[in-house]
């Protein structure tokens, strides 16, 4: 599997002739096809924002508890509340919070991330850890003089370092036990251990061929989780961390009941924890492209101006093929015709040129990607054109749902960390006009069971023309706010649009007003 995910990892970065063994005499040409199939695909899956909401096991949603959780987050409503109410009034903080955790930690920079792992090696796994170091800006009484610190990190592990307990089982929650591989700093490693009590923590080195000159020596770390049931009957992962023959952090409780690793895979595998790209099975079509097309270059370079032959025994004197060169030539007319002739290249068959365009083309077909869906077709049906786009993205909606359970897969473990770590702390809820601080108690929610939805928005084709017709129509009905409008503008359509949005808020416009309709 490492050598496979490297010679994928080359092929999708453009470096497909590395180990060939051609030489530097002739141009090695190549046409990265399976970049560009790679690319369209992942715009597709990762394409639409997609948004989180928890909710609590066994309480019913009404149209009345839904009003009066909107005028809970706008602070009309106390904090005191039944049971029922206080688990519904939970979910809806949570809901809040993974926006601002998915902001704070960039998570759609590290889903893309993910996809691209999981092209190249067929699996891409997010790993989240508690950090207790991390100061959150927030205060756990009102005179401001206890900070609260600590809070969830998620960062991107390769697949090469991650090492299933059983990797004949499927389900990521199902393994034995996960060994997780890293390479951190030495004085990082041993602040770690001896900061959790390590005795040995002077003994951690740097790994054996690690480059002496580096200025910071690193040495590989390995994190063990496994999963124990206590007395009380509940699952929770215990870890371990170990650097050499030398204890990081002696085991302990992370205090969640998952993995703190969500996976994701392009292909699944019958019988097998891990993905499978596709890469592999686009390469020899890739090094065949490429050898054609070099081929034809270096036909074309070669042939594309005439040979000259030279009779040495009647020309002595250097011929340097110059515009204008004067050659002297002693002898009759026949001596004259035999000094020097031109050998007329073989014809280039136009074949081969269109088998290149074929192979690619078919190349292309075959992995489910059309020139319709990269858009390089000529637009004169844009309907139909539409139309087809739309069909032909059907078959990557397996692999989208894969990414949407994913992201689930991520807001339960975010969920569990928050609840068995956060204790009491205050968290921020958004409504109309703006957001205020409500306070969360993770211990009154340990017996809790939450559910995620994840809402896609799906992106439509519209042309910025149209869009503005249906905002203009929507606002003069009084349909939509003015800030409403402004903020769903296509891009690039109005300057400073961010501080119009503000402007609108601070003078608090309403659509019915008629000095707004004329400013916008």
């Amino acid at each position: 599997m490492y050598r496979q995910n490297e010679i994928n990892e080359r092929f999708y970065l453009g470096d497909q002739w590395h180990g060939a063994g051609c030489g530097d005499d002739r141009p090695l040409v190549r046409q990265n096809v399976i970049k560009r199939i790679a690319d369209y695909k992942m715009s597709v899956v990762g394409a639409d924002p997609i948004s989180v909401t928890f909710s609590a096991a066994g309480v019913a949603q009404t149209e009345q508890s839904r009003k009066e959780l909107e005028r809970w987050r706008a602070g009309e409503l106390s904090d005191t509340c039944d049971p029922d109410i206080y688990s519904s009034r939970v979910a809806e903080a949570l809901s809040d919070h993974f926006s601002d955790t998915a902001e704070r930690l960039k998570f759609e920079d590290l889903k893309q991330r993910v996809m691209l792992d999981a092209y190249i090696t067929g699996t891409g796994i997010l790993y989240t850890y508690w950090d207790d170091r991390l100061d959150t800006g927030l205060y756990a009484d009102d005179a401001r003089t206890q900070p609260i610190r600590g809070d969830l990190m998620s960062e991107i592990l390769h697949v090469d370092h991650v090492y299933l307990g059983d990797p004949s089982v499927e389900r990521l929650q199902d393994q034995p036990y996960l060994l997780i591989a890293q390479r951190k700093q030495v004085e990082k490693l041993q602040k770690t251990a001896k900061r959790y009590g390590g005795s040995g923590w002077q003994e951690i080195r740097p790994d054996r061929n690690a480059d002496r000159d580096d200025p910071l020596p690193k040495a590989t770390v390995l994190t063990r989780l496994w999963k124990e049931w206590d007395e009380e009957g509940v699952c929770r992962v215990w870890g371990m961390q170990v650097a050499g023959n030398t204890v990081v952090r002696s085991p302990w409780c992370l205090g969640v009941s998952l993995y703190p690793l969500a996976a994701f895979r392009w292909n699944t595998r019958n019988g097998c924890g891990y993905g499978e790209s596709e890469i592999q099975h686009l390469i020899p079509n890739q090094i065949a492209i490429n050898r054609m097309i070099t081929a034809g270059v270096w036909s074309t370079m070669m042939t594309g101006m005439p040979i000259m032959v030279v009779n040495g025994d009647v020309v002595t004197q250097p011929i340097t093929n110059d515009p204008g060169q004067i050659v002297p030539v002693y002898g009759s007319g026949e001596d004259v015709e035999r000094a020097i002739r031109y050998v007329d290249p073989p014809a280039y068959s136009s074949q081969f040129h269109t088998g290149i365009s074929t192979l690619i083309s078919e190349t292309l077909s075959q992995a489910g990607v059309s020139s319709v869906m990269l858009g390089d077709v000529y637009p004169n049906n844009a309907s139909a054109i539409i139309a087809l786009q739309d069909a032909s993205l059907k078959p990557l909606q397996l692999i989208r749902n894969r990414m949407f359970g994913f992201c689930e897969e991520v807001a339960r473990i975010w969920a569990e960390f928050w609840i068995a770590m956060y204790g009491r702390r205050p968290l921020r809820l958004h409504h109309q006009n703006g957001s205020r601080y409500c306070l969360f108690d993770g211990d009154s929610c340990s017996s809790l069971l939450f559910s995620v939805k994840v809402d896609v928005e799906e992106s439509v084709t519209r042309s910025p023309e149209t869009t503005l017709s249906l905002l203009h129509q929507l606002f003069e009905s009084g349909v939509i706010t003015a800030e409403q409008y402004v903020s769903r503008l296509p891009d690039g359509c109005i300057p400073r649009q961010r501080r119009l949005i503000r402007e609108i808020q601070e003078a608090g416009f309403h659509p019915s007003d008629k000095e707004t309709e004329e400013a916008v």
